[in-house]
């Protein structure tokens, strides 16, 4: 009979401990985040990053019962903001909008290389991707790419705009020249506005750029898009061909905006967020705005993520490095 007791109670003393440790278990997932989210933009207000992260954010702070707060540090190709991210403590209160610019150019446009954009990063959860568009001058008499090539070959000579050196439009120039053996000559600008303005005037014959705030100026024929660079057309401007329409299909390149961490955020923390994001980017008022920025929504996986990134990494490290630019 005493066996049996002893026996009992050891049972019960096990099963108590037992409750304990998960209980222990338990709060690295549960307890988070018990503080506010900072969401680093590496673009100043108003621009597409900023718009995202704050759209993003402020559905993030409903679905998991925390602030959001956006934090724009823009410089040196993204790398400002990426260096912040990539040093921060992997905890998963300090993330970045990921996109093209801090992660496949930035960091390969500076003499020393601030951090490793796929290692130094948990790559949580791609958002969606929006193409560029090449565009002329409706005077210029480029109506097409065939004419790009063709005028840019009878010349030996074509001049280029983009937002400013190392900007995805500037890469995408060097990426054009270099597949189809062109003389592009990059002229920088300090940003899509003035680039715009001298489009219009003609100091320039083409200009690329990501496509979000050239469709007024499409509609308003003041001017004229060749091509979207995603592998089919763009829902916003359906009317435009792709590169891959347009027979050039090494030309593909998508802007993507993404979230990311810093290396070695916790795994539980990683499903959460994805999850999340998945879940918001399910939602119709979301896709829609998203629509209005030509951002076509592509919900997935940590994994698809990072292979994505590392696709592009692949594709636009060695073009910044061999067009010399520098920041």
């Amino acid at each position: 009979m005493q066996n049996t007791t002893t026996a009992l109670r050891r049972r019960g003393v096990l099963r108590a401990m037992a409750a304990a440790a998960a209980t222990v278990s338990l709060p690295a997932f549960a307890a988070w985040p018990d503080k506010p989210i900072k969401i680093v933009v590496t673009f100043p207000p108003g621009g597409a990053s900023d718009i995202v992260a704050r759209l993003m954010g402020e559905q993030l702070a409903h679905k998991l019962g925390q602030a959001v707060v956006v934090d724009n540090r823009p410089g040196a190709g993204g790398s400002v903001g990426g260096s912040l991210v990539a040093q921060a403590p992997a905890d998963g209160y300090t993330l970045m909008l990921s996109n093209s610019t801090p992660i496949s150019i930035g960091p390969f446009a500076l003499e020393k290389q601030p951090y490793d954009p796929v290692q130094g990063f948990t790559h949580i959860a791609l958002i969606g991707s929006a193409p560029c568009v090449v565009m002329a001058n409706p005077k210029s008499g480029i109506k097409s790419m065939a004419d790009l090539v063709a005028n840019a070959k009878k010349a030996g000579r074509l001049d280029f705009g983009s937002g400013g050196p190392a900007s995805i439009g500037h890469i995408y120039g060097e990426l054009m020249k270099n597949a189809l053996g062109l003389n592009m000559v990059h002229v920088p600008y300090r940003g899509g506005a003035p680039m715009t303005t001298d489009l219009i005037a003609g100091v320039v014959p083409v200009g690329i750029d990501v496509l979000t705030a050239f469709v007024p100026y499409f509609k308003g024929g003041q001017l004229l898009p060749l091509a979207v660079t995603s592998a089919s057309r763009a829902p916003l401007v359906p009317e435009v061909p792709s590169v891959v329409e347009a027979g050039y299909r090494n030309l593909v390149l998508d802007n993507f905006f993404g979230l990311s961490g810093p290396a070695r955020v916790p795994a539980d923390v990683v499903a959460r967020l994805n999850a999340a994001c998945n879940e918001i980017l399910a939602q119709p008022d979301i896709r829609n705005k998203m629509h209005e920025l030509a951002i076509s929504v592509s919900p997935g996986t940590p994994a698809a993520f990072t292979n994505f990134v590392k696709d592009q990494v692949g594709q636009l490290a060695p073009v910044v490095k061999a067009a010399g630019v520098k920041l």
